[in-house]
């Protein structure tokens, strides 16, 4: 079923034999935007006893959704955020987990704010467009949220990681916190860098990280991954954010995967839904 509603149909996730999911997984039925460059189904991980619970929960809304909770059906590996929020949820910290899968070959497009001159790209502001505008509401309607920006944010790596952190900024009456895992700033070839400088927003929360090891092979690849990093942790110092609103963390010998990215992850929810 695909839908241009402002409703969504909802089902349990049902995964290959070997799924590795724990907990509650919703499916979507398919969401299709003209704005998107592809259509998906979304994923929705839910608490522990949400069902009995009657609480509202924070959400955060991931990018590349089906590497997030199922090792079987992801494309590079599983960020193993099902297991994470399971176990957070005995230190008392609960969020639901809306994972968006990419649009494939052109998930370039829908993660970045500027076209890269040989690689291209640049489609971001549709697709947060769509995200806030159509994606968080059916949400709302079909779960029990918390709808306050404090407890509305993103979260995503790489190129997902510097989606999260421009969506941060565009919609800030939408999401009071935002996860930048190994961003790929440097896509935006320095024009995130002239975006920042415009910009007066210092509230909310921000986890920020990189690996040394990031850029593999290609050591101007992995230099730049670094050197972005450290000058966006300073950007971001100079407008404000102290140590209560943004964490930023160096991992040494870390790669660009998801397998660091699941490592991280526990330190990260606890820092911004803590």
């Amino acid at each position: 079923m695909t839908t241009t509603s402002t409703t969504l149909d909802w089902r349990p996730y049902e995964g290959d034999p070997e799924a590795t999911v724990v907990g509650d997984l919703r499916v979507s039925s398919t969401v299709s935007d003209p704005r998107l460059a592809a259509d998906r189904e979304l994923l929705v991980h839910l608490p522990p006893g949400y069902e009995d619970s009657g609480k509202a929960y924070p959400v955060v809304y991931m990018h590349d959704g089906h590497n997030l909770f199922d090792e079987v059906a992801s494309y590079s590996g599983e960020w193993e955020v099902d297991e994470t929020m399971t176990d957070l949820h005995e230190e008392g910290i609960d969020a639901i987990v809306v994972g968006i899968p990419n649009a494939d070959d052109d998930r370039q497009i829908e993660y970045t704010p500027y076209a890269h001159e040989e690689l291209g790209g640049g489609g971001a502001d549709d697709y947060l467009e769509v995200l806030v505008e159509r994606i968080k509401p059916m949400v709302d309607e079909a779960f029990r949220t918390r709808e306050e920006p404090e407890a509305t944010g993103l979260a995503g790596s790489s190129l997902g990681g510097l989606v999260s952190l421009y969506g941060f900024f565009e919609y800030p009456d939408t999401f009071g916190f935002a996860g930048v895992f190994s961003p790929a700033f440097w896509w935006t070839e320095g024009q995130i860098f002239d975006y920042m400088a415009d910009q007066t927003r210092d509230s909310g929360r921000i986890y920020m990280d990189v690996g040394t090891a990031e850029g593999g092979d290609d050591e101007d690849l992995q230099e730049a991954y670094v050197t972005d990093a450290k000058r966006m942790r300073d950007v971001l110092r100079e407008q404000g954010y102290d140590d209560s609103q943004l964490e930023f963390v160096l991992d040494e010998d870390a790669i660009h995967h998801e397998s660091a990215w699941a490592k991280r992850f526990p330190d990260a929810m606890r820092f911004l839904l803590g």
